[in-house]
C-alpha cells in the first residue's frame, strides 16, 4: 500500500474513532423548537441619563440572570446579541406571560417620606413646581400622596422574602432586610415619620416600585420620634396572593435594571410539537437516506455500497462536530443535517462518473487506475462546488438570525464532513476493494467498468442541445414572466418574522373550518386575523401585534369552536425587529449572489461567472414567484431554502463549467472564458454540448439522491418542514434545469456578443 494511502487510512480511522467517542460522551444541545419552551428577545432602551450600549446591556443581563434563577427554570440560557439585545431561552416554559412580566419590569424600588396628601384628582404622577424632587402618586386606595425625594433604593436592600402571616391573618407579605447604610437610612426615615401624630399622612412611609406605590404603611405608635426602626427590617403588606408576593420578592432580590427593556421577539413551542418534529425529521432522514443509499447501490454497485458506508461515517462525523462545538440543533438544523446527505452523495457521484469515463477511455483499463484518475479529475469540481455552498452557509450564519443560523451551522458542518467522507473515507474503502483479486477478475461488480444507462443513451443519440441557445433563453424568459406575474398579481405573503405581529398555532381534536374560525375572530374584534389550516387537525392564526390579554381572547375564541384546542406554538415579532430581519434577508441574498459572482469570476473568469449568477437570479425569482402563486409565506426558513437552492444551482453550474474548461484546454490549450481566439468562440457551442452530455449522468444521479431526501422531508417532516422541503424540491428542479439550459445559453450569448463587438 502506498504511503499516501496508509496516511489516508490512519486519518480516517482516527477521525471516526474520535467522532464515535464524542457522539457517545457528549450530548447535542437541542433547540427550544425541538424540546419545547420559550425564547424571548429583549432590547434595551436608553433613558435620559443612561445610554443603552454594550455596558448597560451586560449589566441588565446579570440582573435578568438573577431573576431567571429565582423563577426556577431548569437550564436557562441568557446571552447578549449585539450591543443592545439579550436572548433568553427558557426550556419547558409554556406560558411565557409571567416570565415576560418579570423580565420586563425595570424594578426601580424606592422608599419615600410622605409629605401629605394632594387635593387634586386623578392617578398620574406630576412634579410639584416648588419642590421639583417631590412627586404625587396614588396609594393603594387611590388617595394621592405627596412624596419627598427617595431616602433609600433597592440597592440598600440585602434580601427580600415572601411570607404568610397566619397569626394576624393579614395574608401574604414581603419581608425586606436592609444592609449597611440601608439600616441607618431606614432608621432615619421611620424616625422622622414617627415625629408626626398617628393618623397624619406624614407618619406614613411610601414604598414605590416602578412608579407605583405598592405599600404605604404608618409607623407604629410604639416607635419614638427620631428613634426609628433600628433592626433594619420591614414588611411590605398588601392584598398579595402567593404568586404576587414571590414575584415581588424576586424583583427586589434581583435588583433594578439599569435601563428599560422591551420584548421584540417571543417564540413558544409546546413539548408535543417538538417531540413530533424530532420523530418526523428522524423518520424522514432515515427513509430518505435508505432510498438514496439503495439508489446509489443500484447505479454504482460495489462502489455505491462503499459510498453508503462512507455516508454513515459522514452522519457520525457531522453529529460529533455539532456536539463538540456545543452547537444548538434546531428544527431547520435537522433539515440541514438531512439535506447535507445529498451534498455527500454529490461528491461520490462526481468521482464515480469520472472513474467510469476513465475506464471507458483507456486501452487497458483497471478499476484501481480508473478510480485514482476519477478522484484526481473530480477534485476541482468538488472543491469549487462545496466552497460555493460554504459561502452560502457562512452568509446565512453571519447575516441571518434565530433558527436559520442553526440551519447554516449544520449545513456548513455537513459540507465539510461530506468532503472528508468522499475524498478520504470513500477513497480508502474504494482503493482497498479495487486491489482485491476477486474484483480484478470481475470488474463489472465495481460499478466503474460500465458506461451507465444515462450515459449510454446520451452517447447513442448525441443530441445537439446547444444548437439553438436562444430558444432555451426564451423558455427562461417565459418562466420569469410567469413568476413575475405571480408576484404582481398575488403579492408576496411575508411571514410574521418579516412584518412583525403574532402567529399562534393550535392543535385541535377535530378539523376546524378556517372560514368559521375567521368569522369567530372577527366577532371577537380581530377582523384582520389571517386563519389557515395546519395539517389535518391544526389551525394557525396570524395577526398584527397582540398583547397577552388580546392573545387570551383569540385563544378563547378558537377554543369555543374546537373544544380542547391546545396552543402548540406562539411567536411574537416586534415591528422594528421584523423590518430589520426583512432588510437582513435582502442583504443576505444580495451578498450571496455577489459573493458567488466574485468567486466564480476568480475561478472561471467573468464570462462563466456572469452566466452562473444570471442563472441564480433566475432561480431566486422563479422560486419566489411559485410561492407567490401558491400563497405560501415567505419567512426566514424560506430564505434559508432560497440560499440553499442558490448553493445547489451553482454546484451544477460549477461542475458543468469546469468540464467546459477542461475540454477546451484539451482541444486547443485555451480557456474559452477568456474569449481568446475567434475559432475557439465558434467551437464553444459544440464544446458546451459535449460537456453537458458528459456531466448529465452526474446531474441526474445527484438530483435523484437529493430528491429522495427532500421528498421524505416533505411527506414525513410535518407542517413545520413541509414548506421548507417544498421550496427545496421546486428549487432543485428549477436549479438543475437552469444550470444547463439558462447558464450555458447565457454564456454562449455573451461570448457571441463579444465576438461581434470585436469584429
Amino acid at each position: 500500500m502506498p504511503r499516501s494511502a496508509r496516511v489516508r487510512a490512519l486519518l480516517a480511522l482516527a477521525v471516526i474513532a474520535v467522532s464515535l467517542y464524542i457522539a457517545v460522551a457528549v450530548p447535542v444541545r437541542l433547540g427550544l423548537d425541538l424540546r419545547g419552551g420559550t425564547q424571548i428577545v429583549l432590547e434595551t432602551r436608553p433613558t435620559p441619563t443612561t445610554a443603552a450600549g454594550r455596558e448597560a446591556t451586560d449589566r441588565a443581563l446579570e440582573v435578568l440572570r438573577g431573576r431567571i434563577d429565582a423563577l426556577g427554570v431548569a437550564e436557562p440560557t441568557l446571552v447578549r446579541s449585539g450591543d443592545d439585545r439579550i436572548i433568553v431561552e427558557l426550556p419547558g416554559v409554556q406560558d411565557p406571560k409571567r416570565a415576560v412580566d418579570v423580565l420586563g419590569r425595570t424594578a426601580q424600588l424606592t422608599f419615600h417620606p410622605v409629605l401629605g396628601t394632594d387635593a387634586g384628582t386623578g392617578t398620574d404622577s406630576r412634579p410639584l413646581p416648588k419642590r421639583p424632587h417631590d412627586r404625587v402618586l396614588p396609594d393603594e386606595s387611590g388617595t394621592r400622596l405627596r412624596l419627598g425625594a427617595p431616602a433609600l433604593t433597592g440597592a440598600h436592600v440585602e434580601r427580600a422574602a415572601a411570607g404568610f402571616d397566619q397569626q394576624s391573618g393579614a395574608g401574604w407579605h414581603v419581608t425586606v432586610d436592609f444592609a449597611g447604610a440601608g439600616r441607618d437610612g431606614w432608621a432615619r426615615l421611620t424616625g422622622d415619620a414617627a415625629c408626626h401624630t398617628p393618623g397624619d399622612p406624614a407618619r406614613r412611609v411610601a414604598i414605590v416600585l416602578d412608579d407605583k406605590v405598592i405599600s404605604s404603611p404608618q409607623v407604629a405608635p410604639s416607635i419614638g420620634c427620631k428613634a426609628g426602626i433600628r433592626d433594619g427590617a420591614t414588611q411590605i403588606t398588601g392584598s398579595f396572593d402567593p404568586e404576587e408576593a414571590r414575584e415581588l420578592a424576586l424583583l427586589i432580590n434581583g435588583g433594578a435594571l439599569p435601563v428599560p427593556v422591551e420584548t421584540v421577539e417571543q417564540r413558544t413551542v409546546g413539548p408535543t410539537l417538538g417531540a413530533e418534529a424530532i420523530t418526523a425529521s428522524v423518520w424522514a432522514a432515515a427513509i430518505g437516506t435508505a432510498l438514496t443509499s439503495l439508489f446509489i447501490i443500484v447505479v454504482y454497485r460495489l462502489m455505491g455500497a462503499l459510498a453508503t458506508v462512507a455516508l454513515a461515517c459522514y452522519g457520525l462525523i457531522s453529529y460529533a462536530a455539532l456536539a463538540a462545538l456545543g452547537a444548538t440543533l434546531t428544527l431547520p438544523g435537522l433539515a440541514g443535517f438531512a439535506l447535507a446527505i445529498g451534498m455527500a452523495v454529490d461528491a461520490n457521484v462526481l468521482v464515480f462518473e469520472r472513474a467510469r469515463e476513465e475506464y471507458t477511455a483507456r486501452r487497458r483499463p483497471s478499476t484501481r487506475s480508473a478510480l485514482a484518475a476519477g478522484f484526481r479529475n473530480a477534485f476541482s469540481a468538488i472543491a469549487d462546488s462545496n466552497i460555493t455552498t460554504l459561502i452560502a452557509a457562512g452568509l446565512l450564519f453571519f447575516l441571518a438570525s434565530g433558527p436559520v443560523r442553526g440551519f447554516a451551522v449544520t449545513l456548513g458542518l455537513g459540507v465539510l464532513a461530506s468532503m472528508f467522507s468522499a475524498l478520504v473515507i470513500t477513497r480508502v474503502l474504494a482503493e482497498f476493494a479495487a486491489g482485491r483479486p476477486w474484483l480484478r477478475r470481475r470488474p463489472r461488480l465495481s460499478g466503474i467498468a460500465t458506461t451507465g444507462a444515462v450515459r449510454a443513451r446520451l452517447t447513442r443519440r448525441n443530441p445537439k442541445l446547444m444548437r439553438h441557445p436562444r430558444r432555451w433563453l426564451a423558455v427562461a424568459a417565459a418562466g420569469l414572466i410567469l413568476a413575475g406575474s405571480g408576484i404582481a398579481v398575488r403579492g408576496i405573503d411575508l411571514g410574521v418574522e418579516f412584518t412583525g405581529g403574532r402567529l399562534i398555532e393550535y392543535a385541535t381534536a377535530a378539523p376546524v373550518d378556517p372560514d368559521r374560525a375567521r368569522a369567530a375572530l372577527t366577532d371577537a374584534g380581530f377582523p384582520r386575523a389571517v386563519v389557515q389550516s395546519s395539517g389535518d387537525t391544526g389551525l394557525t392564526v396570524r395577526t398584527g401585534a397582540l398583547s397577552n390579554a388580546q392573545e387570551a381572547e383569540v385563544t378563547a375564541a378558537v377554543r369555543d369552536l374546537a373544544d380542547g384546542a391546545d396552543k402548540v406554538r406562539d411567536e411574537l415579532i416586534g415591528p422594528s425587529l421584523g423590518e430589520e430581519l426583512r432588510r437582513g434577508a435582502l442583504i443576505a441574498l444580495a451578498v450571496a449572489l455577489g459573493a458567488q459572482l466574485v468567486y466564480l469570476a476568480a475561478r472561471f473568469r467573468w464570462l462563466f461567472g456572469t452566466a452562473a449568477v444570471t442563472a441564480l437570479a433566475h432561480d431566486v425569482l422563479v422560486l419566489t414567484g411559485v410561492f407567490a402563486w401558491l400563497g405560501k409565506p415567505v419567512d426566514g426558513v424560506f430564505v434559508a431554502a432560497l440560499l440553499t437552492v442558490v448553493g445547489y444551482s451553482v454546484n451544477d453550474s460549477v461542475v458543468l463549467f469546469d468540464r467546459i474548461r477542461e475540454l477546451s484546454r484539451k482541444g486547443s490549450g485555451k480557456d474559452p472564458s477568456r474569449g481568446t481566439g475567434r475559432g475557439l468562440s465558434r467551437q464553444l457551442p459544440d464544446i458546451a454540448n459535449q460537456a453537458i452530455l458528459h456531466t448529465l449522468p452526474r446531474t441526474v444521479s445527484t438530483g435523484m439522491g437529493a430528491a429522495f431526501i427532500l421528498t421524505a422531508l416533505a411527506v414525513l417532516g410535518g407542517s413545520s418542514l413541509t414548506d421548507f422541503a417544498l421550496a427545496l424540491l421546486i428549487g432543485l428542479a428549477v436549479g438543475t434545469y437552469s444550470s444547463v439550459f439558462t447558464a450555458v445559453p447565457v454564456a454562449l450569448e455573451l461570448q457571441a456578443h463579444r465576438r461581434e463587438t470585436r469584429c
